[in-house]
C-alpha cells in the first residue's frame, strides 16, 4: 500500500510537471509571436510590404482580365464558399453549435470557455483594424464585397481563434494520437484555406492575412493558457469527472 501511494503521488507530481512545461511553452510561444506581430504590423505601417502585397496579387489574376483569377473557373466559386468559413455569420453559428452541444453534455464551464475565447476575438479584431485602419486593396478588382479597414485581416483572425480553439478542445476529447493530429491538422488546414481565399478574392493584401494568423495565434493560444492554468478553479476538472463517473454507470 505505501508503494502505491508513493507511485500515485510520484505520477500526480510528473503530471503537474509536465503541465507545467506545457503552460511555459505555450506562453513563451504567444509571447514571441506577439513580438513577431508588433514588427510585422511596422513594417506594413511603413509601407515596406507594399511592393511585395502588389506583385503578388497581380500574380494571382490573368494578365489578360485583372477581374478574374488564375486558375479553372470553378477556382472563384470554390474560394468564395471557402472565404465565408472565415465570415461571422458561420463562424457565430459554429461556436453557437458547439457552445449549445456542450451545455447539453452539462459542460458549462467549457462552453463559457469557448464563448468568451470567441467574443473577445471579435471585439480584438474590431480594435485592431480601428487602430491600423489601412485600406483595401486596390490593385485588382474585389471580388468579394467589403467594408471594414485591411489589415489585420478579421476572417483570418478570427478562423484562427474559432477553429484552433475548437481543435484544441477535440483534441482534449480524443484518446489516440492520430486522433489528435487529424484534429490539429483540421484545424490549420481551415484556417489556412480562409486566409489564402481572401487574398485570392483580393479583398486582402497577403500580409493582411499573415497579420491576422499571428495574432489569431497569439490570441487562441493565451485563451487555451488561461483555461488551462486555472481550469481547477473553474470547475472544468470536476465537470471531466462527473462525465466520466455518469458514463462508468451507465455502462
Amino acid at each position: 500500500m505505501k508503494i502505491s501511494g508513493w507511485f500515485h503521488r510520484w505520477a500526480g507530481r510528473r503530471k503537474l510537471e509536465r503541465q507545467e512545461i506545457t503552460w511555459l511553452l505555450v506562453g513563451l510561444g504567444a509571447c514571441i509571436l506577439l513580438f513577431l506581430f508588433i514588427l510585422f504590423a511596422g513594417g506594413v505601417m511603413e509601407g515596406d510590404t507594399q511592393a511585395l502585397d502588389v506583385r503578388i496579387l497581380r500574380a494571382l489574376r490573368k494578365a489578360d482580365d485583372p477581374s478574374k483569377p488564375i486558375g479553372p473557373d470553378w477556382m472563384e466559386l470554390a474560394l468564395e464558399d471557402l472565404t465565408a468559413l472565415g465570415g461571422p455569420t458561420v463562424l457565430g453559428l459554429v461556436v453557437v453549435a458547439v457552445v449549445g452541444f456542450l451545455v447539453l453534455q452539462a459542460r458549462y464551464h467549457t462552453a463559457l470557455v469557448v464563448l468568451i475565447t470567441a467574443i473577445s476575438g471579435e471585439l480584438l479584431s474590431s480594435v485592431m483594424k480601428r487602430i491600423f485602419m489601412r485600406p483595401r486593396p486596390t490593385v485588382v478588382p474585389h471580388l468579394r464585397h467589403v467594408v471594414s479597414s485591411s489589415f489585420p485581416s478579421g476572417h483570418a483572425m478570427e478562423s484562427a481563434i474559432i477553429y484552433l480553439t475548437l481543435g484544441a478542445m477535440l483534441m482534449r476529447v480524443a484518446e489516440s494520437r492520430p486522433t489528435k493530429v487529424y484534429c490539429l491538422a483540421m484545424a490549420l488546414l481551415l484556417t489556412f484555406l480562409v486566409g489564402v481565399s481572401r487574398v485570392f478574392l483580393g479583398v486582402h493584401y497577403p500580409t493582411d492575412v499573415l497579420g491576422g494568423w499571428i495574432l489569431g495565434f497569439v490570441w487562441a493560444s493565451m485563451c487555451w493558457l488561461i483555461a488551462q492554468r486555472f481550469e481547477a478553479s473553474t470547475g472544468v476538472i470536476a465537470e471531466r469527472h462527473k462525465i466520466a463517473e455518469r458514463h462508468k454507470k451507465g455502462k
